[in-house]
């Protein structure tokens, strides 16, 4: 395959990373909801939060991080495609960049898709540069707006910026202990209750014990095929009538 240089190269072709999310998305989207958001016993959330000290300790560490790439042009754009506003949280309020660093540091991520996250980095800088003459993180408000909307019109653009939206969302609704949602933030701003009890390090799905796992995949492979069994029946009950 050829060697792809810019968002705008024409070699690109969309990683199958992104189709395979695509297409599991289709197939498993109402069990991902009753996992991820909790539709179990219900507990308000006040019984959750993580202790002063220990937010102090990573604000500081996620301060530490996005002062270095590629963390810091990560964090800028996060913090673009999500900004400070008076309707909702922002990125940095959910920690966007820190669940992403852990999706990419802790988490079983498939190594193509964080060399397409890291790639886009370069891309995205090589971008500013040869438009405005600086790196990303450096440009204001109305330059970055110019680039990002510049790299969407490629479909590379596309992908990546659709990446990082994902994992924006994603920070907003998981639980604290996959780095973002501090607080649940994200939850009081949505008006949604978790599940109880919450996930804690050391309890985190790509922490559990492998029959553990298997049996989660099964009771989803399970709800597929009872959905799609409805779905026949329901088609051949209307071919008779």
């Amino acid at each position: 395959m050829p060697t792809v240089t810019s968002f705008f190269d024409k070699n690109h072709q969309t990683p199958e990373f992104i189709k395979d999310k695509q297409k599991k998305a289709k197939q498993s989207r109402r069990s991902f909801l009753k996992s991820a958001a909790g539709m179990g016993a219900m507990a308000s959330l006040s019984t959750f939060s993580v202790s002063a000290k220990a937010q102090d300790s990573l604000n500081e560490s996620l301060k530490i991080l996005v002062k270095t790439e590629p963390w810091l042009t990560l964090d800028a754009t996060l913090n673009h495609l999500l900004p400070r506003s008076t309707t909702g949280p922002s990125a940095s309020e959910i920690r966007a960049t820190a669940y992403l660093h852990q999706v990419m540091t802790v988490q079983p991520t498939e190594q193509d898709e964080k060399d397409f996250i890291l790639k886009g980095v370069g891309w995205l800088n090589g971008y500013a540069n040869s438009e405005k003459s600086a790196d990303f993180a450096q440009l204001n408000f109305s330059d970055k707006e110019q680039l990002l909307r510049g790299i969407s019109s490629s479909r590379a653009g596309q992908n990546w910026l659709n990446t990082l939206l994902g994992y924006i969302f994603e920070a907003m609704l998981s639980p604290e202990s996959y780095g973002g949602n501090p607080n649940g933030i994200g939850w009081q701003w949505l008006e949604h209750q978790a599940g109880f009890p919450l996930p804690e390090k050391g309890q985190r799905y790509f922490e559990l014990p492998t029959r553990a796992r298997v049996d989660m995949l099964s009771r989803e492979d399970y709800d597929n095929k009872r959905l799609t069994s409805s779905r026949k029946k329901a088609h051949q009950g209307t071919r008779k009538a």
